[in-house]
């Protein structure tokens, strides 16, 4: 491979990298807000999966302003009607995570698993699906 292809797929790399770093880091500030909320709201008797949804909306709210202004910077839509689609697949990859954490919460409470077990592993599930179609399709470049 010539030096100038090796250097140009270093930069690919590199740069889906910080990208990826900037997502996690949205992604923890997001959690603990979904977390935190989720947490009390459970410690006010609120059911396990009320409160997952209560928290993880809330965290959508947090992902998006940080996703929108400081992950996806290269991404931005142009124009009202792009920026209106960005929104609504953003809004649709969100509720695909909320689906799979509802799922994950509530068929685990069926089976005796203890709530915050079952939110722990649907953060995992739910943060590679909503990951890769963020990446790939919401704010595609």
């Amino acid at each position: 491979m010539p030096m100038i292809m090796r250097l140009a797929h270093a930069g690919i790399r590199f740069g889906f990298r910080v990208v990826y770093l900037r997502y996690v880091m949205a992604s923890a500030v997001a959690l603990a807000v979904d977390m935190g909320l989720f947490l009390l709201l459970i410690g006010a008797h609120v059911p396990p999966t009320a409160a997952s949804v209560i928290g993880y909306s809330t965290g959508i709210l947090v992902h998006w302003t940080l996703s929108s202004r400081a992950v996806f910077t290269e991404a931005r839509a142009n124009g009202p009607n792009g920026q209106h689609k960005q929104r609504v697949l953003f809004l649709l990859s969100a509720l695909l995570g909320l689906g799979l954490t509802a799922l994950i919460v509530g068929g685990s409470q069926r089976l005796g698993i203890d709530p915050r077990l079952a939110k722990l592993i649907a953060i995992g599930v739910s943060f590679q699906a909503v990951w890769l179609l963020r990446r790939h399709v919401v704010f595609a470049s």
